[in-house]
């Protein structure tokens, strides 16, 4: 009988951890079935990292959220992200890294390590189950890369204060916030000591913004640039939430007074009211009278007030001769003359050809639009939802799912072909955008669970997120319009370890405690 009693304890014990492990709605069916495709088409698998092809499947099922909708092309291309995110993780002597490019790169540091797609990175990552990547990655960045006698951290721009901290708002992880968070400030401070501009805001080189070629600038010319600027205002405010949560006030207050300055001066000189945009203040003098990916930055970080007379700016959103064009986002408006003539397909051209670099920056900027703005009558969710699809649908080359530099915006012909140093190109991000900003799960410090959809009203009848790590709980989202393609009833709901904790007749912004 005790035999008997164990054996059945032992088979819940596994029943409940298969659960666990299965998915609370999902399975791993999918993932599976996408992950052979991708094999297939690279049998060559020409580099080989610390997960194989052959073993992807397996480190995805345990480490990524599952994501189902109607939509297929958003499914395929949220799987093949993570599929090539995970070909660019190496482990070292200095702990694992993500590279950027497949191949070494001639400018990588040590490990073939560069620094200028960190923070695309970092937001991606955080969604990964396991957090010693992540850990050993910042770490790389922020401890050991100093030590070398030739640095590549500063090499490019970079907004690692504010994604390590959003990284913090999903696990929560307040040891290891800790032991960064020095590091972090002597780091501000450096670029101040690099790049402060006598008017308060930073001047960068634009290759040194990982944008060479553009209109706006040069690769000797110091100019204020609306991207650096708004990166430092981003990582100001996320020390200032940093030294608040350590409960240091100096780190708080100094860097509460670094962001509100940044701030106003993004706002005061950067803004062309003429053009209706946020520009960059050439070093001789005067904007740069170039409308520039760029200019939509400032959103990323929530930085603009809000104010109708910037409203205008989201009016090139969508219009075709602004930055809307047959195959996504454009890095500079179609209608400016010297649009598409620096570097014409040979050089690295940000004067408007089409990088995944800018299309996730543009689309984060116009989530934050849409969810933390209220003067708003020209951009909907819609537009969010037809971008990001577009873009999931430009990852094609040669009628097979690929990943490059950057394209050609009329043709979707990948500019640099396929090199092995353009394929699985590391510098953007995509899940993210499904996740943070499709689905609007909100990370948050406090116990209050966060959710503003963008998915359009009557555009999708199902889908599903399962297996989504947040604040130590394995979260489910899930809308059934008619309650049969999941069975779990009609509505929204939100599972938390398997219980529901909430739930809707409609998929709308929700927030309850976790």
């Amino acid at each position: 009988m005790r035999r008997q009693t164990f054996l059945i304890s032992i088979l819940f014990l596994q029943s409940v951890f298969s659960f666990g492990q299965s998915g609370l709605i999902l399975s791993d069916k999918a993932l599976r079935s996408y992950v052979a495709s991708f094999n297939a088409e690279d049998q060559e698998e020409a580099v080989k990292n610390y997960v194989t092809n052959a073993q992807s499947a397996d480190w995805l099922s345990k480490n990524v959220p599952w994501f189902d909708s109607p939509d297929e092309v958003l499914n395929k291309t949220y799987y093949f992200r993570w599929w090539a995110f995970r070909k660019h993780l190496k482990q070292t002597s200095d702990g694992f890294i993500f590279t950027e490019f497949i191949t070494p790169a001639k400018h990588a540091g040590k490990h073939n390590a560069i620094s200028s797609g960190l923070g695309h990175h970092i937001y991606e990552g955080r969604w990964l189950r396991d957090a010693r990547y992540m850990d050993d990655y910042i770490s790389f960045w922020l401890f050991v890369d100093p030590k070398h006698s030739v640095q590549r951290f500063h090499s490019f721009s970079s907004w690692i204060d504010d994604a390590i901290y959003n990284r913090f708002l999903v696990n929560k992880d307040l040891a290891f916030l800790t032991k960064t968070a020095s590091a972090l400030d002597e780091d501000y401070r450096r670029w101040e000591s690099e790049r402060l501009a006598p008017n308060g805001l930073f001047w960068q080189f634009d290759v040194k913004d990982a944008m060479e070629e553009s209109i706006s600038g040069g690769r000797k010319e110091k100019n204020i640039r609306p991207s650096i600027s708004s990166y430092m205002y981003g990582n100001a405010k996320a020390l200032a939430a940093i030294g608040k949560l350590l409960k240091n006030d100096t780190l708080q207050q100094k860097y509460e007074q670094k962001a509100a300055k940044l701030k106003q001066l993004v706002q005061q000189e950067l803004w062309n009211e003429s053009a209706g945009f946020f520009e960059v203040k050439l070093e001789k003098g005067g904007f740069s009278n170039a409308r520039e990916a760029i200019g939509f930055i400032p959103w990323y970080f929530n930085l603009p007030d809000d104010l109708p007379k910037y409203e205008a700016q989201w009016k090139q959103f969508q219009d075709t001769t602004g930055f809307n064009a047959p195959w996504g986002l454009t890095t500079a408006e179609r209608r400016h003359p010297e649009f598409r003539t620096h570097g014409s397909g040979h050089g690295c051209e940000w004067d408007g050809a089409i990088w995944p670099f800018a299309t996730t920056q543009t689309l984060k900027a116009l989530a934050n639009y849409l969810t933390n703005y209220k003067h708003n009558s020209v951009v909907s969710p819609k537009d969010f939802y037809e971008e990001l699809h577009t873009y999931a649908k430009s990852h094609v080359m040669n009628g097979k799912i690929y990943l490059g530099e950057y394209q050609d915006e009329k043709t979707g012909e990948w500019l640099k072909g396929d090199i092995p140093r353009s394929k699985f190109y590391n510098h953007s991000g995509f899940a993210d955008l499904i996740i943070n900003d499709l689905v609007g799960l909100k990370p948050r410090e406090d116990n209050t669970l966060e959710i503003t959809p963008l998915i359009p009203e009557g555009t999708w009848d199902w889908f599903c997120l399962d297996q989504v790590q947040y604040h130590g709980k394995t979260l489910t989202f899930l809308w059934d319009k008619t309650g049969k393609k999941y069975g779990k009833g009609k509505g929204f709901r939100v599972f938390a370890d398997g219980k529901e904790i909430y739930k809707s007749k409609s998929l709308k912004a929700l927030k309850t405690s976790l």
